[in-house]
């Protein structure tokens, strides 16, 4: 597994570094992991008073400084990374590199910010996650968890997305830990609000109780059956769950009632320009929660 993990000093992005460093069964597979310093350019004057070699060793300079930290949390236990820095625009900078390099994650740490302000994870993350279509894991703030074993919610509504992030966390099931436990997560519609009106014009339920549920079913299990096999081929044996009402709400209620330590979702995504990036339920659920959160992007 080849993963990506932008480091700049911060606090956040020394936390996605000790997120990876407390995944003892994905570093035993002896994954390829590198860390990327990406260092502003400086103003076009500084460089021609100062000369290139200047530069270039203030540039090392600062991005040992960022390496420092980030080595020593992985020297802890035993791994050694990869270091590289760039000179450019953050975003645009680790979305290229994680094409070059072919990687098959990209995890980073940010701070968030509030539902109002709209940008969910921080102005970089959300730059990257328009930028790339590589997956991606935003750690926001401390990991709740140093253990091996997650406990994982993969989000599934019946689309090619919610397929790509079973099949995503099946082929790097490293990545969760030995013995992770698994809750394969569908929201399905609330039929009960349903209601028609009489002769008199007064709102009368349109279906009965049994109908609603049957409904329900019926609804989740033309999301689930697919998968099934999936999983029973991986033997992996993931608890189905199915909540009722909106998806973003109800799996950040989930994801904080059964402690979930991180939620994996395929996103259709949108372009940089437009407000929802991950799609409304992926960024209602970074919105309302902190729990670490995987996306798996598709064209």
């Amino acid at each position: 597994m080849r993963i990506l993990v932008p480091v700049d000093g911060s606090t956040n992005s020394l936390n996605a570094v000790s997120f990876i460093a407390s995944r003892q069964t994905l570093l035993g597979s002896n994954p390829d992991i590198e860390l990327l310093n990406i260092q502003l350019p400086l103003p076009a004057r500084a460089c021609r008073l100062v000369g290139q070699d200047a530069i270039q060793r203030y540039y090392e300079d600062e991005a040992e400084k960022v390496f420092e930290p980030a080595r020593k949390i992985l020297q802890k236990v035993g791994f050694k990374a990869i270091e590289s820095f760039v000179v450019g625009e953050p975003a645009p900078s680790i979305a290229k590199a994680a094409e070059k390099t072919s990687a098959d994650l990209i995890v980073m740490g940010s701070r968030g910010q509030s539902a109002i302000k709209g940008l969910f994870f921080g102005s970089v993350s959300n730059g990257v996650l328009a930028q790339t279509k590589c997956p991606m894991l935003v750690i926001r703030g401390k990991a709740t968890t140093e253990d091996d074993a997650l406990r994982v919610g993969i989000a599934v509504d019946g689309s090619k997305y919610g397929r790509a992030a079973v099949r995503y966390a099946l082929k790097h099931i490293s990545l969760f830990g030995t013995g992770a436990t698994f809750y394969l997560i569908n929201v399905v519609s609330d039929y009960a609000g349903a209601v028609m009106p009489d002769m008199a014009g007064m709102a009368l339920p349109a279906l009965s109780e049994e109908e609603v549920l049957d409904l329900q079913r019926e609804e989740f299990n033309e999301a689930v059956e697919p998968l099934r096999p999936l999983l029973a081929k991986a033997a992996i044996k993931a608890k189905e769950v199915c909540l009722v009402g909106n998806p973003g709400d109800e799996i950040s209620a989930f994801a904080r009632k059964r402690r979930l330590d991180l939620i994996v979702m395929g996103s259709h995504g949108y372009g940089r320009f437009k407000s929802a990036i991950m799609g409304s339920t992926a960024t209602r659920i970074a919105a309302t929660g902190n729990v670490p959160l995987l996306v798996i992007r598709q064209p």
